[in-house]
């Protein structure tokens, strides 16, 4: 008679198990867009995050006014538009049903916010982590150069956060194409605006704004370049408490082939299963995924989580 005993988790079962986890984070995450553009036109809040919410509204407004002071200058006017003129107001809700955009500055504002939980709970620097100095100490002077290009960055964008403001030349390049297409719509019928010919300045200004714009300048665009530069050692950027939560976020989408917005989603509470999941996928041991865990107060790895390798992981995220 066989004295085995049966798994009393069997792998199938772990998996039913991440998946119910899985398919609860994505109801969560699914709900933001739309309870976010309830929140930007109403008052009451309720029980929701005023601080972001208040962020995301103002840097939608400041995306709005860049964008229509772009329309005055081609226009050959010098002042902008004030922030009550009506075009700058549609603008900024014509920019909210973007679906993309609004994630991505949602994105950013939770960026801040947990940033500066982070420094609060374990003293780590939102500027300065521990890899962006080791990086910046680099005797390779094209590694140095960059990190030192990636911290000001850094510190321009949480100088930014804090006043609600993004410049245009931040955004990714798909996005900044759809707000220029915003942009053409609203004007397009620009009635209340002091200029009714605005809307002939539109594409003019869009080309001005494309012919200054440099995907791998930016902040995104310089951390991704880290990243990717770090070849076998990148495994440095995926240790929150080390690399920094900018450069985390950044190198666990590209590990993961996760957009970095679902990376800012998944450090949020009640999230922990998700982002231990993507840990897994991009190869991580137990040890460092708890180290990041630990770092968010997420909870311990879940057992699930550990039985998988990084290839069935990675298929689990992708919803396979």
């Amino acid at each position: 008679m066989s004295t085995s005993h049966a798994d009393p988790n069997p792998p199938d079962s772990a998996e039913a198990t991440l998946r119910q986890a899985l398919a609860r984070g994505d109801a969560a995450q699914a709900g933001v867009a739309p309870v976010l553009r309830h929140l930007l036109v109403a008052e009451d809040h309720g029980l929701f995050a005023e601080e972001v919410v208040t962020r995301v509204r103002g840097t939608l407004a400041d995306l709005s006014g860049q964008l229509c002071h772009a329309v005055t200058v081609a226009h050959g006017l010098d002042a902008p538009l004030p922030p009550e003129d009506p075009a700058v107001a549609r603008l900024a809700r014509q920019l909210a049903e973007i679906p993309a955009l609004l994630a991505h500055v949602h994105a950013l504002a939770l960026e801040a916010q947990a940033a500066a939980q982070l420094r609060a709970r374990l003293g780590l620097d939102p500027v300065l982590s521990p890899l962006v100095q080791a990086l910046v100490a680099s005797p390779e002077a094209e590694t140095a150069d960059l990190a030192m290009r990636f911290l000001a960055a850094e510190a321009r964008f949480q100088r930014q956060v804090l006043a609600m403001r993004l410049p245009l030349g931040e955004l990714p390049p798909e996005l900044l194409h759809g707000a220029l297409l915003a942009l053409r719509e609203c004007l397009g019928g620009a009635g209340g605006t002091p200029h009714p010919d605005f809307a002939a300045c539109a594409e003019p200004a869009a080309e001005a704004i494309r012919a200054n714009y440099d995907e791998r300048a930016s902040r995104l665009g310089l951390a991704a370049r880290i990243v990717t530069g770090l070849g076998g050692g990148v495994v440095a950027a995926l240790q929150l408490p080390h690399a920094g939560l900018g450069l985390f976020a950044s190198a666990l989408a590209l590990a993961t082939a996760q957009h970095r917005e679902q990376v800012l989603l998944a450090i949020q509470p009640g999230q922990g299963p998700r982002l231990a999941l993507m840990l897994r996928a991009a190869g991580l041991r137990q040890a460092a995924i708890d180290e990041s865990l630990a770092a968010l107060d997420a909870g311990p790895t879940p057992a699930e989580v550990l039985r998988l390798d990084a290839a069935r992981a990675a298929q689990l995220l992708a919803g396979g």
